[in-house]
């Protein structure tokens, strides 16, 4: 290295000399998109590689009702996707949704980067506003990002992992995070740099999730209305 046989001195440690010396990134997060299509959420998870956003995308089709799952999702996952799809089936007037749509509409749930496997409850809260926002038309904020496990009675349960989580977010520029109640203890661990650069909601039911992740049904309305006059 450079620093070999040097004169013993301060080394002013700059980004250009971190890429020159380490060289190009092994493994690049994602970063938060701007979008404004109905059936997208972004949720956050742990990988072997330490927390990242994941994109949970939702579509639906002429059909039966049937509900399809990609991604490489494991069976607890898989579980959530189910979850998602029958509670917010059950709350549908709460969300201004035609409950008959379900009848008659195929849902396909795929969580992108199909090549890495993915398991854990913490994509509950994620899966619901995706298919809400599916069924609603109205899309996700793109800047919010989510995690937490969810019953089907709509309660939000606590998950691990979330420093790392939080750090993920924050890295790809979310301003916003919906974390479970019960872990606002864990906010304790982060940097303040962090804390104080970002806002936390903390929820114990899905619904106050989706105030937050998804226009109010008047709101939407009357942004439907002024689009069309």
């Amino acid at each position: 290295m450079k620093i070999v046989g040097s004169k013993p001195g301060q080394i002013e440690i700059t980004p250009d000399r971190v890429r020159d010396f380490l060289k190009k990134e092994r493994f690049e997060s994602d970063i938060s998109e701007s979008f404004e299509v109905p059936g997208i959420s972004t949720g956050l998870a742990v990988t072997a590689f330490g927390g990242d956003i994941l994109f949970i995308e939702a579509t639906g089709m002429k059909g039966k009702g049937r509900l399809t799952l990609t991604g490489q999702l494991g069976d607890v996952m898989r579980e959530s996707a189910q979850i998602a799809h029958s509670f917010v089936r059950s709350k549908a007037a709460q969300l201004c949704i035609d409950a008959s749509g379900f009848e008659e509409t195929d849902v396909h749930i795929h969580v992108p980067a199909g090549a890495i496997p993915k398991d854990g409850p913490s994509a509950g809260v994620a899966m619901i506003m995706a298919i809400a926002s599916l069924f609603s038309g109205r899309p996700v904020h793109s800047d919010v990002g989510m995690t937490g496990e969810v019953t089907l009675r709509g309660r939000v349960l606590p998950v691990g992992g979330i420093k790392m989580k939080v750090l993920a977010a924050h890295r790809a520029g979310l301003k916003k995070v919906i974390l479970p109640k019960r872990n606002e203890r864990d906010l304790d661990e982060l940097p303040d740099e962090v804390r104080n650069d970002m806002e936390f909601i903390l929820v114990e039911r899905i619904d106050q999730a989706l105030e937050v992740g998804l226009l109010a049904c008047a709101d939407y309305v009357d942004m439907d209305m002024a689009a069309n006059s």
